[in-house]
């Protein structure tokens, strides 16, 4: 029976089935490859963390955004004046005493009159509105948690009204939901309440009205849905497409985030700022031109990482900023800032620091505060990154040494993951620099970097050629085909057939970048687009989860042979998941014709005969969008033999999942 691909139902049914089953021995003539092929990379572009992956749906509340960042930008960003009942006052942006030092911004109502003559319908109140990311989509019965900092300044205690609102014609408005507090104390205090929606709205907006004449100050304003993944704060379809991918690891925060992007090295990435609570950490401007409040931090990272059995891959700077920094390029071809030898030791302290919090036990500095943050138990960081994308430089090299020996020798159960540079194509100068690093420091991994037309997926065969005697694995770190239509989805699924016959040396990919949210894309094209109301998945979104689906330890690649077969159908995969007893096919016919594939897999002695087919495929130039999603893979039932013909449509890639 046919049946269209939901999110999640091949790994729910191959988890339940094959949960009591016991490993098995691999058959004679398999290549040992690795089983964490499949992994993402999350960067906070294209408005993918605020507004996006972190489930807050309150724009700038905590009104930390800066003209240092955008012109025009400014604490009141995203906030506007309500004052219904033509009440009277004013909105003043402060700085004298704050919640914390890291969150110094923060905004004063000055209420002057909270109602003068009548008011609408009982709608009263002098104060500040902010309707979060292109409106708050609020669902009827839903619950949402609202909290705030609030601070009485002068006059009586306040009465605060605090309310979720759409509109109702002009100059009305109909409450959703809202709760009332009284505001006494001339100290910061944090409000908390649930407002449960009486409605849908897509395009709701929060008000927070001061009842009462006088100033109070507020800050940290917060409106969170209680239905998040796991409870852990991150949007719940954002993070079940991620989830269906079954990745085996993320790599994060960036990327460019990490050392500062076009801004220079001021503008890095501090991880110890953004694990404390909410109101401690540092915001500060995104390199891709917006602000970044990190409410999604190391912490929510490493806690997502655990919820759907990632490996975590932090990435930390190297004392270097990104090439392209300060918007130039010097006399030397680089435009690099770089910290001077002497303060070295601070970032290899951020290293250092970074796999105590993550690993180290409650007793320690940094453990103790994963623990303050309600996560006793150690995360097990396994990988580190140093670096990303740097020019293989002078001065990145001796930087890149001194952290990695340190660190190294301090830990040398951590895996490293170095850098090859921009365009990690062999030939190029920061390639084979960044080759040459690896070999000198016996680095584990080199993570290399490429984004492509199609033809290049399609014709280039790049690691059939690296050496085997390496001491140095290969992560492909970030790649895409420069488009999204089935055709470049295609051309990805033959790369990774190629990726996944020398396993031996490419040890883990993931696709790049990963999330766009609607109307604020920076880069083109992301495996998944959203917007308020859910995400799209792409051509390319659904052959990595295929992908996903089929790890395995075992790469045999004499099973396949494709009748009439052209250049274009020189890869073919059967990978042998051991551990769950399942056998792969997977077979890509990137051509306009129909193919038959003749099948023998006469070594897998224990083969059972009922078996799911995944097919891939349709017009190569389809491609899904907001406004249509042409492209799903079909799941079938069929049956198998240990010899048979398999047929390929045109256009299409088509998976076997066999159990043994």
């Amino acid at each position: 029976m046919k049946q269209l691909l939901t999110l999640g139902a091949m790994m729910i049914a191959s988890t339940l089935s094959l949960s009591a089953q016991k490993a098995m021995t691999a058959p004679a003539g398999g290549k040992a490859i690795s089983d964490e092929l499949i992994g993402i990379f999350f960067e906070d572009i294209s408005s993918s963390a605020d507004g996006g992956l972190y489930a807050e749906l309150i724009q700038n509340g905590s009104f930390e955004f800066s003209p240092v960042e955008r012109d025009g930008w400014g604490p009141g960003t995203a906030w506007r004046m309500v004052r219904p009942g033509h009440s009277t006052g004013y909105m003043q942006p402060m700085q004298l005493n704050p919640i914390h030092p890291n969150n110094p911004n923060y905004m004063r109502l000055h209420t002057e009159r909270a109602k003068q003559y009548y008011d609408y319908n009982g709608w009263t109140g002098f104060g500040i509105s902010n309707n979060g990311f292109d409106g708050i989509n609020v669902k009827k019965g839903a619950a949402y948690d609202f909290s705030a900092f609030f601070r009485n300044i002068k006059g009586d205690a306040k009465k605060v009204r605090v309310v979720l609102t759409v509109s109702s014609g002009w100059n009305q408005q109909k409450s959703l939901g809202e709760v009332e507090f009284t505001v006494g104390n001339s100290s910061w205090n944090k409000f908390s309440a649930t407002i449960t929606a009486t409605e849908d709205a897509p395009n709701a907006s929060l008000q927070i009205l001061c009842l009462t004449v006088g100033d109070m100050d507020v800050d940290m304003v917060s409106l969170m849905p209680q239905d998040t993944y796991m409870g852990h704060g991150l949007r719940k379809d954002l993070a079940q497409a991620l989830a269906d991918l079954k990745p085996k690891f993320m790599r994060f925060p960036g990327g460019c985030v990490v050392h500062g992007g076009g801004d220079g090295f001021w503008n890095t990435y501090r991880w110890k700022t953004t694990v404390g609570p909410k109101e401690t950490r540092k915001q500060q401007k995104n390199t891709w031109g917006y602000h970044q409040s990190v409410g999604l931090g190391y912490f929510e990272y490493f806690q997502f990482c655990e919820d759907l059995g990632m490996d975590p891959l932090p990435i930390l700077p190297c004392g270097v900023s990104c090439q392209g920094a300060n918007g130039g390029w010097n006399m030397r071809g680089q435009a690099q800032d770089v910290v001077p030898m002497s303060e070295m030791d601070e970032w290899v302290d951020e290293a250092l620091d970074l796999i105590e919090w993550a690993n180290g036990d409650v007793n320690t500095k940094w453990g103790k505060v994963r623990a303050d943050a309600g996560h006793p138990k150690p995360f097990n960081l396994k990988y580190l990154g140093l670096g990303n994308e740097e020019k293989i430089s002078p001065e990145f090299i001796e930087r890149f040494k001194y952290i990695y020996n340190k660190v190294t020798k301090a830990h040398p159960e951590i895996v490293i993951v170095g850098t090859a540079g921009p365009g990690s194509h062999p030939g190029n100068g920061d390639y084979e620099a960044g080759w040459k690093l690896a070999v000198e420091t016996g680095m584990p991994i080199m993570d290399e970097h490429y984004y492509e037309q199609k033809e290049y997926f399609m014709n280039t065969r790049q690691y059939d050629n690296y050496p085997r005697d390496r001491k140095t694995k290969v992560y492909l770190g970030e790649y895409a085909a420069k488009d999204k239509k089935l055709q470049d989805a295609l051309a990805e699924a033959l790369y990774l057939l190629h990726v996944e016959r020398n396993g031996d040396v490419v040890c883990m990919t993931s696709y790049a970048p990963l999330f766009a949210r609607k109307n604020a894309t920076n880069w083109n094209p992301d495996l998944i687009y959203f917007d308020n109301e859910r995400p799209f998945l792409t051509c390319s979104y659904y052959v990595q989860q295929m992908f996903g689906q089929s790890a395995g330890q075992y790469y045999y690649g004499d099973c396949v042979t494709i009748k009439d077969a052209t250049e274009k159908l020189n890869e073919q995969s059967v990978v042998l998941n051991v551990k769950t007893r399942e056998l792969f096919v997977k077979i890509c016919n990137d051509t306009a014709d129909k193919k038959t594939a003749a099948i023998d897999l006469s070594r897998f002695k224990t083969l059972k005969p009922a078996a799911k087919k995944t097919t891939l495929s349709g017009n190569p130039g389809d491609e899904n969008n907001f406004d249509q999603q042409p492209i799903a893979p079909v799941v079938e039932d069929v049956k198998v033999s240990k010899k048979m013909n398999l047929e390929l449509p045109p256009y299409s890639f088509t998976m076997l999942t066999i159990k043994l």
